[in-house]
């Protein structure tokens, strides 16, 4: 494979994962084999074979491995650290590998590092060898993407003598360049884990003022003009320093290392760049470099440059380090020495090139370095202006050969062509007193200062105007082209291992302003789509065999399913630029092409093109003759496909033959008029990319390039679903050219800085006092549980004490002077508080009786019958408060009911208020919405957009156009009702005529008659049956299910009386709601009223809400409160949008409470590309982020999903997480599953027929063994009579499911008794789903793979509520090192199959405790001739059942006959008596959904002969 530098190995196949070997038990066999040639290090190359036969694994073994045996290790030996990072961690020979890759993966697995390094790591006397295998086991983790800094915890004192040991670590010895990249590797990330106190102690110190202490004395001087305010900090610093000095003592060595640590790396890599790159020659000038590559270079060196550039981008791109980095790195004149680097021109430099690209960028951003603010374009553009000026003055005053620039004007010479035409005739020394000594701009002392091509870099890059980023991001093309898809290092290929760096953002802890965020995102969204676009291309075009005809033209012999030939492209309009802009406004071409051969399936989908979908136009031109195996191997993926260019546009509308307009969605065409298309050519109008469309003509003109639009031959389609990547980065370009506004609350806490509570809504200032809790409590007892550390005492409205509390409570907080809460119930701070505190606050419980809400059944409100948990309710005090909530959801425990909940409360404590509901998937969505109708929020006010509303399980329809139905069916049955009271008062009738009608007839008629009821009762207290013979309306609540009135208390009445009033009430309210509808005619209108002024809890998706944001944007969509379900599993960007689909009011975001439900413990978000997801961090939700910055969180902690002995297997992983008392009293936890010893257990899985794991196509894994195994396990629960959709099979890999299905098929499928199960998936897919029973197969072999994601594991351990069974390979699991604590659970039991096969149905007696007798079961051959005679029994029941019922009526009396001695015989006896078998009572002969059944000893297969002598 041809090698792409930034990427290691490049490849073009699908979704893979980094490998990681497990070390294996196995005596010594050989000593170390021969040094692997390098193209093994790839890990792919390693074998179980080869890792069982190294020495390391013996030396692991020996001396700190963890085995099954008692073996006693061997004494620390530092000679022993010492020769393994000799011979086995150091590399020869140069080139881009840093570290043997296979070998540093054997020790990490092995536990190197925790226990040996570690354990035996002292600061005085461990060696530099020490020292640097620790720092290597760490970069491996990052790498792996495991939690490194974990094992340091039990010896925080010592790691931090650790982390100064490293700093001082160059001082032992010089290192060599491998050495120097790891130890900047190890800084990278030291410096990314900011977030733990331990190393940003140690590392921020770095960072801090001190290293100003190396600042040439202008740029000095510069710096503390520009930012008064550090004036008096930098004299206490260097107060200190003299001080010191004074006492006749040296500095301390810490004072100098934070000085100088960063500018003596700085000044390192200078000495790379300009010397070692290119170690033949040593040149004073780089351009005598050929930029052809034809000079020897130094690829270990590149990659040493590479990664310090990334060093240096971190430490910009985070204000913390950027504050005082980023004076050091334009005091060196970093940027400007990089870009006239030899390296910076040579063509192995691109990667290089383009990071000193970003470099550039983050070192003038544009934002207050020390304030932390973001500039506005006008600040940039004033502070342009007051540094010209400045320099100005200075050359009017004391340069006179630019005499004529002081006077000139900005404008005319801030371009960087005029400043270097005026700087052409210095001379040197003039150019240096210049820059140097007049401005200050670099020390005269540097070695770089005599030359003139530098010093003119420096001065020009700081005084030229830079270009506007959103400028930059406007001009730049939404649709990738083929430039973009193929450059390795902006879009790497899938099997990037993480030993290089690339050119891309991180999303990191903390971002400089919203628009870097925004920034970051965008292109890393871009890139990840552009990754995914290139994969459809090269899925699609080879379908389509394409080659050239006899006429020298393209054509097509083969097909694909999603492209197809084009007939005709013609552009037919190109609008001229709006004002202001160069590229034109819009360009539109339309497409024609025929769907002629292709079946009705595929037709439908090409017919199915609708508005807004996106297109891909391909130019396809192969090479002549075919390529030779050699070439394509040489050759690029465009080269080898004949693709020429790829241009995106956009769909308007697409019409049929006819001409006739298919797919409106406009109202253009009514729906009745619409006719199926005719003819088999379609014709699509597509908007083209302007911005791309202006570029390529500029190319075609001032270039002489190819003119694409005249090419194209291949229109390509993609997959609706996954077609949504150009409304998403519109909305995020929308949002970077907006004043974007987050809540003032939310914004430094957003960005991640400050004090990380901030948000939280005990520190907010607008919290509620008093809420009403409604139906949250179910009796007083829950209230005292739910608050442990308060004194509750139940009060009533007016004061006094009540001693018969019941439900509903309204809850008052008790505050301080400031309005600050003093405790949070169940919180960790307040159990802190009441350990010092014997007196408990005392909280107010106010019991009050809520009004009577009507006589008929549907005025009743549906009630909560949930007992929530103390921290759920903390949960939903937090929810319903103003402010951010975050509340972590472990599997299990209730966070679906919590939000509901919270939602319930909300509206009915702010009922004007909006709250907007966002989900990852409509699973998730659909299973909130289907819970908040079972509560008291009224229809009218729920809203469902997005796709998924039809999956709702609910007769009612709560799409836009099912809700304004709905409410105009409503609208007559109310006015139905207004004419029956106007009947039952003796009114006309027509007052029901319409809405506006009935409200004035409810003013004049129904409220004047009220009020003077109430008159009239406030006179008559004392007659009971006052209110029974005066009500006004007892006529029209003559039909209610029973009596209204009693007429034997008038205080009973008159309650009864205002709920029959509130019943008409809010009749009249639901009509002025009507109203609306009423007065709009069009559909369109009434669905946009309703969702932006009717609808109260409206609910989409995250993508529905990016797609649709601009019209959520032009229609006016408010909304308060934002409550995001499963936001662990959501993009950074994705969650971000949501919180703006609003404009802002008067300069203020409306946004007051943001509400985020997950769990970061589980898998995180999807990124296809794994560079974007180990580089860029892309999967890091915005939830994960929040919780690693120390924002306060909500855990849930008590799970009422699984069996307790089930939740042990991933509840480690969560601080306190219990069990409800359900799963320990329901009788379905208790039971025992049947057939079964154990509710979970670990099968251990040996090679079948010769092998384990395979791999028919790359990273396509499958395990055979495992496969059959558990298909054999679930035809054996499917014959005992386990429910087969209470079944699911999953497994970690897309290859196994596949082949799992192919087993079941073969297997089960022609069996009408067994079946398929419910659901056979990857556990990543049945994230967020459950089943009572799970068979899970971990398919890997030879190295744990993916699986050593703890959050891949916990999702695996906590799908399963009554069983789970593991199958797997012991040897392999059981050592790795993360994945531990559950496997030292599992591995407690038998690792072969236990079995209970007395048990012959699927209901048991048998308490889970108890195993009954045990039949463990031998391997995959035993369960298999088990189930095979199972089914043989079946079918030979089925056979004479089959015989009997063909049996005449007198032949079956005369066998009942026959057997007279018994009272009756059933079918199993007969079937007994004829064949000698006896099947269980239980059977059904003509097919049923489960078989149970007993064996015949004669019968029993000779591997199981000898259980059954025993048992039966």
């Amino acid at each position: 494979m041809p090698k792409i530098h930034g990427t290691g190995v490049y490849d073009f196949r699908r979704h893979r994962v980094a490998e990681y070997p497990v070390v294996a038990e196995t005596p010594p066999l050989a000593e170390k084999p021969p040094q692997s040639k390098p193209a093994s290090d790839f890990p792919s190359s390693i074998t179980l074979t080869d890792i069982q036969r190294d020495r390391l694994t013996r030396i692991a073994a020996e001396n700190w491995a963890i085995t099954t045996d008692s073996d006693i290790k061997k004494p620390f030996s530092p000679e022993l650290v010492k020769e393994i990072y000799c011979s086995e961690l150091t590399v020869t020979g140069g080139g881009r590998k840093t570290v043997p890759l296979q070998r540093v993966m054997i020790l990490e697995v092995s536990q190197y590092l925790e226990n040996y390094l570690w354990l035996n790591f002292n600061p005085e006397s461990s060696s530099f060898e020490h020292v640097m295998s620790m720092m290597l086991m760490v970069n491996e983790k990052f790498r792996e993407n495991v939690a490194a800094w974990i094992c340091f915890y039990n010896r925080k004192d010592m790691f931090t003598s650790f982390l100064d040991r490293v700093l001082h670590l160059k001082e032992e010895r010089s290192l060599t360049i491998s050495e120097k990249t790891n130890y900047l590797l190890f800084m990278i990330n030291a410096f990314q884990s900011l977030e733990d106190e331990v190393v940003s102690e140690t590392i921020m110190r770095l960072a801090g003022l001190e290293s100003w202490l190396s600042l040439s004395y202008g740029r000095l001087q510069i710096e503390l003009c520009l930012n008064g305010k550090l004036i008096k900090k930098w004299k206490r610093v260097v107060k200190r320093v003299k001080d010191i000095s004074k006492q006749g003592k040296l500095i301390e060595f810490s004072t100098t290392l934070e000085a100088n640590f960063l500018r003596n790396l700085m000044l390192e890599f200078l000495q790379v760049l300009d010397m070692e790159v290119f170690p033949r020659k040593s040149y004073e000038d780089g351009s005598m470099i050929d930029a052809n590559g034809n000079e020897d270079i130094d690829d270990g060196c590149v990659l040493y440059c590479e990664r310090f550039m990334e060093f240096i981008i971190d430490l910009l791109g985070q204000l913390p380090t950027r504050r005082f980095i980023r004076p050091l790195v334009s005091d060196i004149g970093l940027v400007s020495k990089c870009h006239l680097s030899a390296l910076h021109r040579h063509e192995k430099g691109k990667l290089f090139a383009q990071l000193v690209d970003l470099l550039k960028y983050y070192e003038g951003f544009e934002i207050d370095d020390h304030k932390g603010r973001q500039m506005t374009e006008d600040e940039v553009l004033q502070a342009h202006y007051r540094r010209f000026q400045a320099f100005q003055l200075v050359a009017f005053k004391k340069i006179s050969k630019l005499r004529e620039l002081s006077l000139s004007n900005i404008g005319a010479i801030d371009k960087r062509d005029k400043l270097l035409k005026k700087l052409s005739s210095f001379s040197l020394e003039e150019l240096r007193d210049c820059v140097c000594c007049k401005l200050k701009l670099v020390s005269k002392d540097d070695p770089w200062s005599g030359r003139v091509d530098f010093l003119c870099e420096v001065m020009v890059s700081f005084f030229e105007k830079q270009k506007s980023q959103k400028e930059a991001i406007n001009a730049l093309p939404l649709y990738p082209n083929e430039r973009i898809m193929w450059d390795e290092s902006l879009v790497p290929s899938i099997n990037y291992s993480g030993e290089g760096c690339l050119a891309l953002p991180k999303l990191n802890l903390q971002f400089l302003t919203l628009h870097d965020y925004l920034l970051r995102n965008f292109n890393l969204f871009r890139l990840e789509s552009t990754y995914e676009i290139r994969e459809d291309i090269q899925e699609a075009v080879p379908h389509l065999l394409s080659y050239i005809n006899s006429e020298g033209e393209t054509a097509f012999r083969g097909w694909s399913r999603m492209a197809v030939p084009i007939k005709e492209f013609k552009i037919t309009e190109v609008k001229p630029p709006n004002i202001g802009e160069a590229k034109p406004s819009a360009v539109t071409a339309e497409i024609t092409f025929s769907i002629s051969s292709y079946k009705a399936q595929i037709r439908s989908e090409w017919n199915a093109l609708k508005e807004h979908d996106v297109l891909f136009l391909l130019s396809i031109h192969p090479s002549f003759e075919p390529l030779t195996e050699e070439e394509a191997e040489k050759a690029t993926v465009p080269q080898r496909l004949g693709l020429q260019f790829v241009r995106g546009c956009e769909v308007i509308e697409i019409r049929d033959e006819e001409g006739t307009l298919m797919n409106d969605f406009t109202g253009k065409i009514k729906r009745d008029e619409w006719k199926p298309p005719k003819g088999e050519l379609r014709t699509v109008t597509v908007a083209l990319d302007s911005a791309q469309y202006q570029m390529d003509v500029f190319d075609v003109a001032e270039k002489g390039e190819t003119d694409v639009y005249k090419t194209f031959n291949i229109l390509m389609r993609r997959k609706p679903k996954e077609n949504n990547f150009k409304a998403i980065l519109e909305s995020i370009r929308d949002l970077m050219n907006e004043t974007c506004i987050v809540p003032d609350w939310l914004h430094d806490v957003f960005l991640g800085y400050g004090d990380p509570s901030a948000a939280q809504w005990t520190n907010r200032p607008d919290l509620l006092e008093k809420v009403d809790f409604k139906d949250t409590f179910l009796d007083a007892a829950h209230v005292k549980e739910s608050f442990p550390n308060y004194q509750v005492h139940f009060v009533n409205p007016d004061g006094s004490d009540n001693f018969h509390p019941s439900p509903p409570f309204r809850i008052k907080f008790p505050t301080d002077a400031k309005r600050r809460v003093l405790y949070v119930p169940s919180s960790e701070t307040s159990k802190i508080i009441m350990e010092h505190d014997s007196e408990k606050v005392e909280l107010l419980v106010e019991v009050y009786i809520p009004p009577d809400p009507g006589p008929y059944p549907q005025d009743q409100p549906n009630k909560n019958s949930v007992r929530f948990t103390s921290t759920q309710v903390e949960a939903i005090i937090s929810g319903i408060q103003p402010g951010l909530t975050m509340v972590v959801g472990p599997p299990g425990t209730g966070k679906t009911d919590t939000a509901v909940q919270i939602l319930n409360v909300l509206y009915h404590n702010c009922p004007s208020q909006r709250t907007l509901i966002i989900t990852h998937s409509n699973q998730a969505l659909n299973d909130l919405f289907e819970k908040i109708m079972e509560r008291d929020v009224p229809a009218r006010y729920l809203l469902r957009l997005g796709q998924g509303e039809q999956e709702l399980a609910t007769d009612l329809d709560f799409s836009r156009q099912g809700r304004v139905n709905a409410m105009l069916v409503r609208r007559l049955e109310l006015l139905s009702e207004v004419e029956r009271l106007a009947h039952s008062l003796q009114l006309p009738e027509d007052v029901a005529y319409t809405c506006e009608t009935a409200g004035y007839f409810w003013l004049l008629h129904v409220y004047s008659r009220w009020e003077q009821f109430l008159v009239a009762c406030a006179e008559n207290h004392d007659n009971p049956t006052f209110v029974q013979d005066r009500f006004p309306f007892k006529e029209f609540f003559s039909n209610t299910p029973k009596p209204v009135f009693a007429g034997l208390s008038y205080e009973e009445d008159m309650r009864a009386a205002k709920g029959c009033f509130q019943h008409l009430k809010t009749m009249f309210q639901e009509l002025e709601e009507c109203r609306a509808f009423e007065l709009l005619k069009s559909t369109v209108d009434r669905s946009n009223y309703l969702m932006t002024k009717q609808a109260k809890i409206v609910a989409m998706t995250c993508t529905h809400a990016a797609l649709k944001r601009k019209d959520f944007l032009n229609l006016g969509f408010k909304y308060d409160n934002l409550l995001m379900e499963e936001s662990a599993q959501i993009l950074e960007i994705e969650t971000f949008i949501p919180m703006l689909l609003q404009r802002q009011e008067d300069g203020y975001a409306r946004l007051k409470r943001c509400i985020l439900i997950g769990d970061h413990h589980q898998l995180p978000p999807v990124v296809k590309n794994m560079a974007f997801q180990k580089y860029s961090h892309m999967d890091q939700s915005l939830f994960t982020r929040f919780v690693r910055l120390g924002i306060p969180y909500i855990e849930l902690n008590a799970q009422g999903r699984a069996r307790p002995s089930l939740a042990t297997l991933y509840n480690w992983r969560y601080k306190e997480l219990g069990d409800l008392p359900s799963v320990r009293m329901k009788d379905i936890f208790l039971k025992a599953n049947a057939g079964f010893c154990f509710d979970y257990q670990l099968v251990d899985v040996a090679d079948y027929r010769g092998r384990g794991e395979s791999a028919p196509s790359p990273w396509f894994y499958q395990n055979e063994g495992e496969a059959e195994y558990i298909v054999s396990v679930y035809i054996y629960m499917r014959l005992l009579g386990y429910p087969a959709n209470k079944i699911s099979i999953l497994t970690t890999y897309n290859g196994q499911k596949l082949l799992i299905r192919d087993v079941l098929n073969r297997r089960c499928a022609p069996y009408d008794f067994i079946g398929l199960p419910h659901k056979v998936t990857t556990v990543d897919k049945f994230q967020g789903q459950q089943n009572d029973f799970v068979l899970l197969s971990l398919v890997r072999t030879r190295f744990v793979g993916h699986l050593r994601d703890v959050r891949r594991l916990v999702v695996a351990m906590s799908r399963a509520r009554l069983g789970l069974y593991v199958f797997c390979r012991r040897s392999l699991f059981e050592q790795c090192y993360e994945l531990q604590p559950t496997f030292q659970i599992l591995l407690q039991r038998p690792d072969q199959l236990a079995l209970n096969l007395t048990e012959a149905t699927a209901y048991t007696h048998r308490c889970v405790e108890d195993t009954g007798p045990v039949q463990l079961i031998s391997g995959l051959e035993e369960m298999a001739e088990l189930v095979n005679y199972q089914i043989h029994q079946v079918y030979q029941a089925r056979a004479i059942g089959h015989q009997l019922s063909e049996l005449s009526a007198s032949e079956e009396d005369r066998i009942i006959l026959e057997n007279e001695g018994s009272e009756s015989m059933d079918v199993n006896e007969i079937v007994s008596e004829n064949e000698n078998m006896d099947l269980a009572l239980k059977i059904n002969l003509n097919g049923s959904e489960s078989v149970s059944f007993s064996i015949d000893e004669d019968e029993v297969p000779p591997t199981l002969s000898s259980f059954y002598a025993r048992e039966f």
